[in-house]
């Protein structure tokens, strides 16, 4: 069962960024388990901390890079480091950093990698999960197209090609692993064509930039005079900026990724798309699911009533099968034609309220907890809800399957994912966070 990694000890990098010109400094730090990639501008007032995740990538396409945003607080650029993070299977880290953009250094990820692994991982006690996919989710933007697939390993199969001479076609495909990143693509560089440095200084972008961290592409090769790494290091170097902005999800990915002509921009609208699809999986999911036949108990509506508060006509869950494993519940309920909802949704076009749906999922969720030993006398309370979608209607004879996954607690505080499905076929999915409390005397 894999754990949840942060670095061992601090590291600093110093240099200039390759768009601002601007000096700057990140010093990286261990953070705890369920905490992130996190970024914290200790340069300005109360220190803006942004969180590197899908929820806070920036609308802001003037800069050619991966750009995250919070109240107006901006910091550039930061793809080399998702990258070094998500390869290095680094799932939390703080970078404190003292101006808008981390520097460019060699123009790739080789040293950012080199001296995270010199800090040392560290393993902590919470239980690593990953976002995989149990359909295939598309993307497609002009000539960009992705593609993820399920897959037991994170997998890119990258293609690009321009209109130039020198630079027509290449591709390339990749097993996402440690090893596989530090020996083949970590050290690709950010390139650009010899054309368009004009354009981007004219715009106030690459002032950081200059041939010892940049390839510069000209119409018959490069400019530089030191050769390239790879043969193919221009697809390589776009795999590598693929995998920093894939690490916005915000965990470790199980997927097979197909991407065609991939940018940054694009890149981001893809993973708002994957997040509406993924699953959350762990390393030990498949071993639970093996073994369900003999670690079940199954929770009948008597007790779950003596477990949680709710009753008619608000109990919306009939039976709830746990497992020894803590973090997985799987939830019932039976939609029958005489719930008293559907007198008034809808008359004549009976259909269960979406609220009442999460409802259900929040229940079943308040059994797994709250029929632990120790948690008698305690009662569950919603603190917030997130990512919520609707798939598909639920009707009169449904039976709801509520398959809920903790995604991490603290023993009174958590978060939980639900998902329910009709037929094996997904209807709703959110995810809620709670705070368990005693009951008054």
């Amino acid at each position: 069962m894999a754990k949840q990694t942060t670095i061992a000890k601090e590291v600093v990098l110093e240099g200039v960024g390759l768009h601002t010109g601007n000096k700057s400094k990140i010093v990286f730090k261990p953070a705890p388990a369920d905490y992130g990639i996190h970024f914290i501008r200790v340069d300005l007032p109360n220190k803006p901390d942004i969180k590197a995740d899908w929820q806070h990538l920036s609308g802001d396409v003037a800069i050619r890079g991966t750009i995250i945003e919070k109240d107006g607080v901006k910091i550039y650029t930061i793809e080399h480091i998702l990258a070094s993070c998500s390869a290095l299977q680094i799932d939390n880290v703080i970078i404190e950093i003292n101006n808008s953009e981390p520097p460019i250094l060699d123009g790739s990820a080789k040293i950012i990698a080199e001296e995270l692994l010199k800090a040392g991982i560290k393993e902590l006690e919470a239980e690593r999960t990953y976002y995989g996919l149990k359909e295939p989710v598309s993307f497609t933007s002009g000539q960009t197209e992705i593609t993820a697939y399920p897959s037991d390993n994170f997998e890119i199969e990258c293609t690009i090609g321009f209109d130039h001479p020198f630079l027509s076609h290449q591709e390339g495909k990749f097993t996402i692993t440690k090893e596989n990143f530090l020996n083949g693509i970590a050290a690709a560089k950010t390139f650009c064509f010899d054309y368009e440095i004009e354009a981007l200084q004219a715009n106030g972008l690459a002032k950081g930039g200059s041939l010892e961290n940049a390839i510069v592409i000209g119409p018959t090769g490069i400019h530089n005079k030191e050769p390239l790494k790879f043969e193919d290091e221009f697809v390589r170097h776009k795999t590598l900026d693929l995998i920093g902005d894939l690490y916005l999800l915000g965990k470790q990915l199980k997927a097979k990724i197909v991407a065609k002509k991939p940018g940054h921009k694009n890149n981001g609208l893809f993973v708002k798309e994957f997040i509406k699809k993924a699953i959350i999986i762990s390393d030990k999911t498949q071993e639970v699911k093996q073994n369900m036949e003999s670690e079940e108990r199954l929770i009948e509506s008597e007790q779950i009533q003596k477990i949680i508060p709710h009753r008619y006509p608000i109990l919306m869950v009939d039976k709830v099968k746990l497992t020894n494993d803590p973090n997985f519940a799987t939830g019932y309920k039976a939609v029958s034609g005489n719930e008293p909802f559907f007198q008034g949704h809808f008359p004549g076009k009976p259909i269960m309220p979406g609220v009442l749906i999460v409802e259900a999922m929040a229940q079943t969720a308040c059994v797994l907890f709250l029929s632990r030993p120790n948690m008698e006398n305690c009662l569950a309370y919603f603190m917030g809800i997130d990512n919520v979608r609707f798939r598909r209607t639920v009707l009169p004879g449904d039976l709801l399957e509520l398959k809920i996954e903790v995604l991490h607690s603290s023993g009174k505080k958590g978060k939980v994912k639900g998902m329910a499905y009709v037929n094996g076929k997904l209807t709703t999915e959110a995810e809620f966070m709670f705070i368990i409390m005693k009951k008054e005397a």
